[in-house]
């Protein structure tokens, strides 16, 4: 694929018809790219923890854009139950999605344990996203030109995943565990790919980065020195916007003919800003053994198995 330096959402094609899920859709990326879906006629569900959260920010979108097609559903990603729930609405709802965008995330947070005792970043950045994709596959697989896309960061080139302790048991760092869960989001999304090519399923499966991006992520850390290094110093002196930072996984939800398995991030300087452009995925995140014991892992820890359907 060649450098798209000048791509921005005015290129995005016509949705009309198409039925997308943000999570995480109330604020930063989540917000910015749902903005940018309606505008250009698409019907998008905003998957948020925090509804009244979700219902502001859909209000907001629609006193800019009259007529915006938006519904808020209610998604906590580190709880088992509220994902099938919300999966549960979206078939009882909907005939067919289009488009997932697996974005929310938490960020740099002191250690902590959900109910079913995995760890929080892990829980919600990853395992959320791979039960909800599990379970919404049908509805994808009945979609037009349906995509998963899932967002990962450029620190997944500095981690890997600690199969032994990945609760952080024996040894946990808020910052390291954030970057082992964005690790774990590339290895999903291209073993995902993997395994639907392999299914000859119509879905494709991409991943994107934003580079560094100010969308508020860091300022909500409860770590004092992370919020002031990746917020009150970083955002200001190095972060693009969320308008920008959302580019590359808007590309990869909407742009005409991409194949199933490319990686989109900013074309600039260190990936850290700019538009979007296929980068390179580690390539310890393409390990295939590591991509099936992911898969197996998770599959353990949320219950949830995937039927590959090829055809619809």
């Amino acid at each position: 694929m060649k450098k798209e330096l000048r791509w921005t959402v005015d290129q995005i094609p016509d949705q009309t018809g198409r039925v997308c899920v943000v999570t995480g859709a109330n604020s930063g990326l989540g917000l910015a790219t749902t903005r940018a879906l309606a505008r250009r006629g698409g019907r998008v569900i905003l998957a948020v923890r925090d509804e009244e959260k979700g219902r502001r920010a859909a209000a907001g979108i629609t006193a800019e854009q009259p007529g915006a097609d938006l519904e808020v559903r209610r998604l906590d990603l580190a709880d088992p139950d509220s994902v099938l729930a919300f999966a549960d609405g979206m078939r009882t709802d909907h005939r067919h999605l289009d488009v997932l965008v697996n974005n929310a995330g938490v960020m740099a947070l002191p250690r902590s344990l959900t109910a079913q005792g995995h760890e929080l970043q892990f829980a919600c950045n990853h395992l959320g996203h791979f039960a909800l994709t599990g379970l919404l596959l049908d509805l994808l697989a009945a979609g037009r030109d349906p995509r998963v896309v899932t967002v990962s960061s450029v620190n997944h080139r500095k981690a890997g995943l600690d199969f032994d302790d990945l609760t952080g048991e024996r040894r946990y760092s808020p910052m390291g565990a954030y970057n082992q869960s964005k690790f774990a989001n590339a290895v999903f999304g291209h073993e995902l790919h993997r395994r639907l090519t392999e299914a000859g399923s119509p879905v494709r499966s991409l991943l994107a980065h934003p580079g560094y991006t100010a969308t508020g992520l860091q300022m909500k850390s409860p770590i004092g020195l992370w919020r002031l290094l990746l917020g009150r110093i970083g955002n200001p002196l190095l972060a693009q916007p969320a308008e920008h930072g959302a580019l590359p996984q808007l590309y990869a939800a909407t742009q005409p003919g991409l194949e199933s398995g490319l990686f989109i991030g900013p074309s600039g300087t260190a990936e850290l800003r700019g538009a979007p452009t296929e980068v390179q995925l580690a390539p310890a995140a393409a390990d295939p053994t590591t991509g099936r014991r992911l898969w197996e892992l998770s599959e353990r820890a949320t219950g949830v198995r995937y039927a590959f359907p090829a055809t619809v």
